[in-house]
């Protein structure tokens, strides 16, 4: 009986031992599987581990060529530090302004990144994410021009005002001086040089362009000392329309950059001058 009894305690041990393994090689998998099973976010990026960013980089020092014809830019440093963040390699696609909401409709990149201004037209078109740009925009004129410094001196027939193709400034050209006649450029420099040498009266165009213009080129166009700028507003990124996975983490960056201050000062090392308040990011 002793003998007996022995033997049954050795395979209750045995069997208990070998339920709790058991147990725990189960749980351990179930573990692995809770984890493994955790949903991953579908960016639907057009290249797997890629972030494809659209941009025109001939607007410095927004956005640019170096001397050694590498991007640069506030905008660059957005993009770089938002596709590490993602754990995304980087690629950036450059080419005129005006292409960039067709090449971004047509799956040519992911995103765009050139300070479009979220309107009611290019909304039917493309998804847009909170801002992360803010823009003055001025009337710059050539030097010792006689147009007086009022909205209502440049609203006059013959005014002849240019503006870069579809962009906001162009839009202000027709609404805020609609008698005068709008020359549309596709390129920012062209635009400029209408003025300068005389063909055009002045120019609708961001602040801080102008003013790296006039650095570059001295005594030849001056902003027009109005009452208040054109506008003030800003600028987002868009991405594909209804690609609301990928603007959810785009605005998670922005918010993130910009509460903590990095946006702040990738602003003031790349555009020289402080970051204006910005509108709510978070949400």
């Amino acid at each position: 009986m002793k003998e007996g009894n022995t033997m049954r305690k050795k395979i209750s041990v045995v069997l208990v031992t070998a339920l709790t393994a058991s147990m725990v090689m189960l749980g351990g998998s179930a573990q692995a599987r809770t984890h493994s099973a955790a949903p991953k976010v579908d960016l639907h990026l057009v290249k797997a581990g890629t972030l494809t960013v659209g941009m025109s980089l001939s607007f410095k020092p927004e956005m640019y060529l170096d001397a050694n014809g590498k991007p640069a830019g506030y905008d660059v440093a957005m993009v770089t530090a938002l596709a590490k963040s993602l754990g995304l390699k980087l690629a950036i696609k450059n080419l005129d302004w005006a292409g960039l909401i067709p090449g971004l409709m047509a799956r040519k990149f992911d995103m765009i990144s050139a300070g479009h201004t979220n309107t009611p037209e290019r909304a039917k078109s493309i998804t847009f994410t909170s801002d992360y740009v803010p823009y003055t925009t001025v009337v710059v004129a050539k030097t010792g021009t006689t147009l007086a410094a009022t909205i209502a001196g440049w609203n006059v027939a013959g005014t002849k005002i240019t503006a870069l193709e579809g962009s906001t400034a162009a839009g202000l050209v027709k609404s805020t001086f609609p008698n005068a006649t709008l020359v549309g450029f596709p390129e920012q420099s062209a635009a400029f040089l209408e003025v300068a040498s005389g063909r055009a009266n002045g120019i609708v165009v961001e602040e801080y362009l102008a003013a790296d213009f006039i650095k570059s080129n001295p005594g030849q166009i001056a902003v027009v000392k109005m009452a208040k700028p054109i506008e003030v507003g800003f600028g987002a990124w868009g991405v594909q329309l209804g690609n609301l996975s990928l603007k959810k983490k785009l605005n998670e960056f922005i918010c993130t950059a910009n509460t903590s201050g990095a946006m702040g000062k990738m602003f003031k090392k790349e555009m020289g001058f402080n970051l204006a308040e910005m509108p709510k990011a978070c949400s």
